[in-house]
């Protein structure tokens, strides 16, 4: 079970930088709050509302007797999106019956507001997306859906240390040793324990976080050099040469798929 004093989040969601707002048809990554119009179920409550998560609009497929009720869309901006949105590559529908406490209140709250118009209604309602999707991410913490990937390693106390020191400073010349130490294991166990959840190396993980942060200094008008220096890496020649290995394991990866 996790260690509740660890916060497993807040330095995540500084790494993707989200914005959510309501939307009716988001065309990227959407929340979307389902009711159940079977006949014999009366109005919106958790026993026929649940929570569907679709990384695009048009791989939406609703379950029968369900219609949206209420969507969001979810814009991600930070360092950590490209990671985060992996975990996603079909859509995940949660009954909000059996959800984690945090995910129910929420749904409960936007629920109770939507009964009937209130001042400041448009707003609350903007921001319980936020809120939203905080108790989606602490959902999947406490109950992953898959036994490896971000939120299982999450899960893991002693990897979630790491996860966590990793995205609130991925920057730093994190070495095995360092990590291993954060997590109190062996340098061999951690590098086992962390691969096996994430299905990478410590080292291969953070190069990820460092390189799709210096492509978002670089597209915002930073120059190499500066971007070398706010990710971590010795001089513009060393960040140049690590974009072009990434580049071009893309370019394998995206071959042996094809």
């Amino acid at each position: 079970m996790p260690t509740p004093n660890l916060d497993r989040l807040s330095a995540l969601l500084q790494g993707l930088a989200p914005r959510v707002s309501l939307n009716d048809q988001p065309v990227g990554f959407g929340l979307h709050i389902l009711v159940d119009i079977n006949p014999q179920k009366l109005g919106p409550s958790l026993e026929n509302m649940a929570l569907l998560v679709c990384p695009a609009l048009d791989d939406m497929v609703l379950p029968p007797h369900a219609k949206k009720w209420m969507s969001f869309e979810v814009e991600l901006d930070g360092p950590l999106a490209p990671m985060f949105l992996s975990e996603f590559s079909e859509q995940l529908l949660i009954n909000l019956e059996n959800a984690d406490a945090s995910l129910t209140q929420i749904v409960r709250l936007i629920s109770s507001e939507m009964a009937a118009t209130r001042c400041g209604q448009p707003l609350l309602i903007n921001r319980a997306g936020d809120i939203l999707l905080i108790g989606l991410l602490r959902h999947l913490v406490s109950r992953p859906q898959k036994t490896t990937g971000l939120f299982s390693a999450l899960a893991n106390p002693r990897i979630a240390k790491t996860l966590v020191a990793i995205h609130e400073d991925a920057s730093k010349n994190w070495s095995l040793d360092a990590l291993a130490l954060e997590a109190g294991m062996s340098r061999t166990s951690y590098a086992h324990q962390f691969k096996k959840l994430m299905q990478i190396t410590p080292g291969k993980y953070i190069e990820r976080i460092r390189l799709n942060l210096a492509h978002r200094l670089i597209v915002d008008g930073i120059g190499l050099k500066q971007a070398a220096r706010h990710t971590g890496y010795s001089s513009a020649s060393t960040l140049s040469r690590a974009m072009s290995r990434l580049s071009i394991r893309e370019q394998c990866a995206k071959h042996r798929s094809n």
